[in-house]
C-alpha cells in the first residue's frame, strides 16, 4: 500500500492562542467538505532571547529605579509560552515526488498568508465560542519560525514531519517586511503625541481597524456592519475639526455613506447574504486615506 504523505504549514507564536491542544477539522460553511485538520501544541516554556533584554526601551529605565542609587539592576525576562500551529491540507499525496514539487513551487508569503487566515478563523470561532474579547487575530510577521513540509499522518498530527524547510528567519535577525525609515518614524510621532495630549484619537480610528481586519480576515459581512459605524462617526467627528484641506475628503465620505449603509443593512437583515466586497474595500480604503491626510501634516491636533 503506497504511504500517504500530507503537506501542512506550520507557525509557532510566543504566546498561547487560547484554544486547548489538539486537532480540529475546518470544514467549508457552505457544503460541509474539509479544509484543513488543525493541530494545536503547546510547547515548554521558554525565556525571552537576549533581543529582548537589549530592546528594553523605556520600560529598561522603570526597572533601573527599583534598584540601589547608582547601581543598575536588570530582571531576567519571564519564561514565555510558545505554541505551535500546523496547518494540514486534508488531500493526501501518495508519493513523495509530488511533495517535493509542492514544497518547491511553494509561494512562501501566500502560502504563510493563507495559513494565518486559516488560524485566525479557528480564534475567530474560540472567541465567539468563549465569549473572550480579548482573544485576538495573529499575522504571519508575529511568529517566531513558519515552516512548510510533509509527513505521514501519525507525524502530522502531532506537529512533526518527515521534512520541512523552515521559510522565516527569527525576528531581529532580518525576519518581516522592509520598513523605510519614514514609515517607522510617522507612528512614533503619533504615539508621542497621542500620550503627551497633543492629539487625541477619534472614535471612528479604532472602528476602521476592525473593519479592516475583519475585511482582510474574510469577514465582509462583519467589515460592512463595522465600516458603516465608522463612516458615520468619521464624517461628523472630521468636520468638527474644522479642517479646510479634509472638505473634499469629507464630501467623498458622506457620498460613499448611502452605499456602505446599503451593504450593512442587508448583512443585519439577511444573514447570509452575498455582500459587495468591492463596493466595501473602496469606501474603506477611502475613509483610510482621509485618516491618513488628517495626520500628514502633524500631530497638534487637540
Amino acid at each position: 500500500m503506497p504511504q500517504r504523505l500530507f503537506v501542512f504549514m506550520q507557525l509557532e507564536f510566543p504566546w498561547a492562542l487560547g484554544p486547548a491542544d489538539g486537532r480540529y477539522l475546518l470544514r467549508d460553511p457552505t457544503d460541509g467538505e474539509p479544509e484543513h485538520v488543525i493541530v494545536i501544541n503547546t510547547l515548554g516554556a521558554r525565556r525571552a532571547g537576549a533581543e529582548l533584554r537589549e530592546a528594553r526601551g523605556p520600560l529598561g529605565y522603570l526597572a533601573r529605579l527599583s534598584g540601589e542609587a547608582g547601581r543598575e539592576t536588570d530582571a531576567e525576562p519571564a519564561p514565555v509560552q510558545t505554541t505551535r500551529v500546523t496547518v494540514i491540507d486534508p488531500v493526501p499525496l501518495s508519493a513523495e515526488q509530488q511533495a517535493r514539487a509542492w514544497l518547491e513551487e511553494l509561494d512562501r508569503e501566500r502560502a504563510a498568508a493563507a495559513a494565518v487566515t486559516t488560524i485566525n478563523r479557528v480564534l475567530h470561532y474560540q472567541r465567539i465560542a468563549c465569549a473572550d474579547p480579548y482573544l485576538h487575530e495573529v499575522a504571519a510577521e508575529q511568529a517566531l519560525i513558519v515552516r512548510a513540509g510533509w509527513g505521514d499522518g501519525d507525524q502530522v498530527s502531532l506537529g512533526r514531519w518527515l521534512h520541512a524547510r523552515e521559510l522565516t528567519q527569527r525576528p531581529g535577525r532580518g525576519a518581516g517586511r522592509r520598513r523605510d525609515r519614514s514609515w517607522a518614524l510617522r507612528p512614533q510621532e503619533r504615539l508621542a503625541a497621542l500620550m503627551g495630549g497633543r492629539s487625541r484619537p477619534l472614535l471612528c480610528e479604532e472602528l476602521v481597524l476592525r473593519a479592516r481586519l475583519d475585511l482582510d480576515q474574510g469577514r465582509p459581512a462583519h467589515a460592512a456592519v463595522g465600516l458603516e459605524r465608522a463612516t458615520t462617526a468619521a464624517v461628523a467627528e472630521l468636520r468638527a475639526e474644522g479642517r479646510q484641506d479634509l472638505l473634499l475628503r469629507i464630501a467623498e465620505l458622506e457620498q460613499l455613506q448611502e452605499g456602505v449603509a446599503s451593504q450593512a443593512l442587508a448583512a443585519v437583515e439577511n444573514p447570509g447574504a452575498s455582500i459587495d466586497e468591492e463596493l466595501i474595500g473602496h469606501a474603506l480604503g477611502r475613509l483610510e486615506a482621509a485618516l491618513r491626510a488628517r495626520t500628514a501634516t502633524g500631530f497638534s491636533l487637540s
